[in-house]
């Protein structure tokens, strides 16, 4: 059974840190695309960020781009997304993705398998 796991969300200051993972058991990373996204009360499941887990290419939202940093690690089977400078905007629970090809992009229907999300609360 495919089960995806996020943990390191938490309360933060505007313009802090955190850093959220994601382990992937069932199936392995070798040929699967991975994605990270963001839903906030009363909006959309947005995209944050992908990645391929040979580590290219990636890609990522234009509210994160030059803040946030997706990464991974093969022999742990877990994703990795760095967060820095983080805004109130950014609150939200944020959702680790895994799809069927080696890239799956910025589309949430490219995605088969879904966590149950990890909260982060960025304060003023």
């Amino acid at each position: 059974q495919v089960q995806l796991v996020e943990s390191g969300g938490g309360l933060v200051q505007a313009g802090g840190s955190l850093r959220l993972s994601c382990v992937l058991s069932g199936r392995t990373f070798s040929s699967t695309g991975m994605g990270w996204f963001r839903q906030a009360p009363g909006k959309e499941r947005d995209f944050v960020s992908a990645i391929t887990w040979s580590g290219a290419p990636t890609d990522y939202g234009d509210s994160v781009k030059g803040r946030f940093t997706i990464s991974g690690d093969n022999a742990k089977n877990t994703v990795y997304l760095q967060m820095n400078s983080l805004k109130p905007e950014d609150t939200a629970v944020y959702y680790c993705a895994a799809g069927r090809g080696t890239y799956s992009g910025r589309s949430r229907a490219g995605y088969d398998y879904w966590g149950q999300g990890t909260q982060v609360t960025v304060s003023s």
